[in-house]
């Protein structure tokens, strides 16, 4: 459930999902449908489509489809040229009511992606975690090299494209919770903040794969008491504020608006300050 101001990109269309890999298996396109229109139905503002290392043309077949049964927008999600290439010139926006679709994603080290831009119209998820150099990619491990990384993909897509902000969307990264011993999340925090009280960003849409905070943790305690909403919940609290706006994730999720004193706070709030295994200690502490 989405709250106010925030768009979900529902992700279950997904060759990471097992049960969505069979159905790919099984090349069941109207099992692909079914998700489509489920999520429509949960209020997914757009409809994610990742196919993994199929063939392009699977991924023409996969758009014309999910457009025959919904007038939501896709995201064309593949790290692969040809692949977006294909989902882009099967994607109709007039079957979308003229809203332009989202690829996802273009890093640095994806250059070759911008040159979709001079034959397609879309709006661009711009992934700064990492970034080129000299050819080789390189994590961005400090809010200020996040930043930086913003800044300068900013600005290159604006020479091609002369987009406007609220047509880009850029993606911090976002790490397991559960496994985070270097501080990633605090930097996923701090970087949203940072790029959204920057004038240079101004009307820029923010967004993670929000489900990628809390894999690997339960869905639940063993007294039915929700964990992964929960905290998806607090990570929300402290970045939306600061303009995060949009994420990748799941329709069935119910998120809110934290208070201080919710457990799920106290615990997100107690990780930003500590470090190393603490971090873990304090994760496992909430969902035990």
């Amino acid at each position: 459930m989405a709250l106010n101001g925030l768009s979900i990109i529902g992700e279950s269309i997904n060759d990471s999902v097992p049960s969505t890999h069979k159905l790919y298996e099984q090349k069941d396109i109207e099992g692909i449908k079914e998700l489509a229109k489920f999520q429509d139905r949960k209020g997914a503002a757009y409809i994610d489509v990742n196919i993994g290392s199929y063939s392009p043309e699977f991924m023409a077949e996969v758009v014309r489809a999910v457009q025959c049964i919904t007038v939501k927008p896709l995201a064309i999600d593949t790290p692969d040229f040809d692949t977006a290439h294909a989902g882009l010139d099967a994607y109709d926006p007039g079957k979308a009511n003229g809203k332009l679709p989202i690829l996802n994603s273009i890093a640095q080290s994806r250059s070759e992606m911008f040159d979709l831009l001079k034959k397609y119209k879309f709006i661009p998820i711009l992934m700064v975690s990492e970034k080129d150099v000299n050819g080789v990619t390189t994590s961005n491990d400090t809010v200020e090299e996040t930043y930086e990384t913003a800044r300068v993909m900013l600005s290159d897509i604006k020479k091609i494209a002369n987009l406007p902000n609220n047509e880009v969307i850029i993606d911090v990264g976002i790490a397991p919770i559960a496994s985070d011993m270097q501080g990633l999340t605090k930097r996923t925090i701090d970087s949203i903040a940072k790029i959204g009280n920057d004038g240079f960003f101004k009307g820029i849409h923010m967004s993670v794969g929000l489900s990628n905070f809390t894999v690997m943790l339960p869905a639940k305690t063993k007294e039915g008491l929700p964990i992964k909403s929960s905290l998806e919940s607090a990570f929300l609290t402290l970045t939306m504020k600061n303009g995060l706006d949009m994420v990748i994730g799941s329709v069935k999720r119910k998120y809110r608006i934290l208070d201080d004193d919710h457990p799920a706070m106290v615990c997100l709030n107690d990780v930003l300050k500590l470090d190393s295994f603490e971090i873990l200690m304090r994760v496992q502490k909430f969902y035990t």
